[in-house]
């Protein structure tokens, strides 16, 4: 079983308008076995189809650029490169990431491209369980989360690889704790 923690960013706008779809642009992913081992890394940018320009607010929050999309392929290649890093088709995995957001996303980019949605199903909603299993009263972001446990947050926030990296210290941290 390996797990993939990731994290997905999006394209956005300030005040979230009316009628705007949010793609995809960014994956960042670790692979992490059952002992807690990190045994690889998933990076890549994704070209959205149906706003490729990002707003000044997106390019601001997640200091992704608009060169880096342009130079980007498209959700359906970028996709198939996951699915066979991850072996998603040859081994048992689950994807972890923090909040119910990155699953809908995913199954939403996937449903946009008319590809196959159900690999996206095997997921772990690591936020909801920490909050579970942490007893706490309100539901806390990722960067309170990681220092609250002592850790530093390290990279830029907002950032796929980055909140994934920092979403491993707290998966590793709590291996035998959640529940998939």
């Amino acid at each position: 079983m390996n797990f993939i923690v990731f994290d997905l960013e999006a394209t956005c706008w300030e005040g979230s308008p009316p009628g705007k779809v949010q793609e995809i642009i960014e994956i960042g992913a670790y692979k992490v076995n059952p002992y807690g081992e990190v045994e690889d890394v998933f990076n890549k940018f994704v070209r959205p189809i149906i706003s490729p320009y990002l707003s000044a607010f997106c390019q601001e929050l997640t200091s992704i650029r608009q060169e880096d999309v342009e130079r980007a392929k498209t959700f359906p290649s970028v996709i198939e490169q996951f699915q066979d890093w991850a072996a998603i088709w040859d081994e048992d995995y689950t994807l972890c990431s923090w909040g119910g957001f990155d699953k809908r996303l995913l199954i939403q980019d996937c449903e946009l491209h008319r590809l196959e949605s159900e690999w996206a199903e095997e997921h772990i909603n690591l936020k909801q369980q920490y909050h579970q299993f942490k007893r706490l009263k309100k539901m806390r972001g990722l960067k309170h989360a990681v220092e609250a446990e002592g850790f530093e947050f390290t990279g830029i926030h907002h950032r796929g690889l980055d909140d994934a990296q920092n979403l491993v210290k707290i998966f590793v941290k709590y291996l035998d704790e959640w529940q998939y």
